[in-house]
């Protein structure tokens, strides 16, 4: 009983002696980090409405708001540990040699942070934007250094790895899309008549684009009549509600004007034997 005694007293004394000397490095320590990630995401907000005042890209601006809030912490963090008689340069070495012992592993998202970095210092494209890469469309919601995020019409989110952007072809439409098809006619009709006829159809589609303006003429000469190829843009939020609207006028005003669309025909002769 007395040896449990003297055991508790000295675990007594020893927390005690702790507190006494570590207690106030400990107590200084966090106060240095709770003021530090104060003054972090100050100067972090600072730095993101300087970068709008001047008129700087969004994606821009939260990147170097994010930087900025980093080195601040990283400043805060070394002088919170020196209240403790711990030195950086250790950890360092130690994050070094964890780094370099890991980085096969880490390969793929490494790769997308110096891709993603790519992206935000280049800017081939900006948040709003319409890009297509491969067979993937979106609009650009949000460009973080791992991945961009992008949505559709359907409201779906797809978020594409930043390594499969860089090195890709990206096609850039900012914030429309192109619509492109084909329409064929019978040789017997005005080609001039029906490319006015469908000119005028699109133009009363007020979510059309009028700069540029559609682009309608003879594409192709086919096997059944004539091919005529149509171009024009819509805001890529509205694609396929706009693109059939607008395939609905263009059928409703060539019905209208009795001209008929070819489709494949095959006559049957029947000869009677005598």
């Amino acid at each position: 009983m007395e040896e449990e005694i003297k055991a508790l007293q000295k675990a007594a004394d020893i927390a005690s002696e702790i507190a006494v000397n570590y207690g106030f490095q400990f107590f200084a320590a966090l106060v240095i980090l709770v003021i530090g990630w104060q003054i972090a995401k100050w100067i972090s907000s600072l730095v993101f409405k300087l970068c709008g005042r001047v008129n700087l890209d969004i994606t821009l601006s939260k990147f170097f708001a994010g930087v900025a809030k980093i080195i601040i912490l990283a400043f805060v963090i070394i002088i919170a540990l020196g209240k403790f008689g711990i030195t950086i340069a250790p950890f360092i070495a130690a994050l070094g040699a964890v780094v370099f012992g890991s980085t096969l592993a880490l390969q793929g998202p490494i790769s997308n942070y110096g891709a993603g970095l790519t992206i935000i210092l280049t800017r081939p494209f900006v948040v709003g934007d319409t890009i297509r890469i491969d067979t993937v469309v979106g609009i650009v919601e949000e460009i973080k250094l791992a991945y961009t995020l992008l949505s559709n019409e359907d409201g779906e989110r797809i978020t594409v790895p930043n390594n499969q952007v860089i090195g890709k072809i990206i096609y850039n439409s900012s914030e429309n899309l192109i619509v492109e098809q084909t329409l064929t006619i019978s040789y017997d009709d005005d080609t001039t008549k029906v490319i006015q006829i469908i000119q005028e159809a699109i133009g009363k589609e007020s979510q059309v684009v009028s700069d540029p303006a559609a682009q309608i003429g003879i594409e192709n000469f086919g096997e059944y009549g004539v091919d005529l190829g149509i171009r024009y843009w819509i805001p890529t939020r509205l694609y396929f509600q706009v693109k059939y609207e607008v395939n609905k006028q263009i059928y409703a005003a060539l019905h209208n004007a009795n001209i008929e669309l070819p489709y494949p025909r095959q006559t049957v002769c029947l000869e009677k034997k005598e």
